[in-house]
């Protein structure tokens, strides 16, 4: 018996629509990006990106559990001396609800190219539409 080695040929990607209404932050993280690389696929190799895209509506409606939205806080920093700028989850939730679940997606991704090649294919929309209709997206079941 052989073994089977992926190959980019046989990569076949779907897209996925998911409405993160109610849902809580780190449950949809980690199954966006268990899709995003491919582990529910039977051909699934950790050293490809055989991942779907996905596309996430309703990114405001997302839900933190305990007091996350005062005690989180996201860190910039603009590369002067005191140029750090920290804001909380509640404030990055008002003003741009798709980095918070851009980025506790990208935490769960690898850190190098092929990480950076997953996050591509996931698209994040504060509402309820996107411009993703044409692919004919299926809702993904959490």
């Amino acid at each position: 018996m052989r073994t089977y080695s992926t190959k980019p040929e046989d990569i076949k990607r779907e897209w996925f629509v998911i409405d993160a209404t109610g849902m809580t932050l780190g449950r949809l993280a980690t199954q966006i990006a268990a899709v995003l690389k491919g582990k529910h696929k039977p051909i699934y190799s950790p050293h490809m990106d055989t991942g779907d895209f996905v596309v996430v509506i309703n990114a405001h409606k997302v839900r933190v559990t305990g007091r996350k939205l005062d005690q989180k806080f996201y860190y910039r920093h603009s590369g002067y001396p005191g140029g750090l700028k920290e804001i909380s989850l509640r404030d990055q939730l008002d003003r741009h609800p798709d980095r918070v679940i851009r980025f506790a997606v990208r935490g769960m991704l690898p850190k190098n190219r092929l990480g950076r090649q997953m996050i591509k294919k996931l698209k994040v929309y504060a509402t309820p539409g996107h411009p993703h209709e044409a692919q004919q997206p299926k809702p993904l079941t959490m």
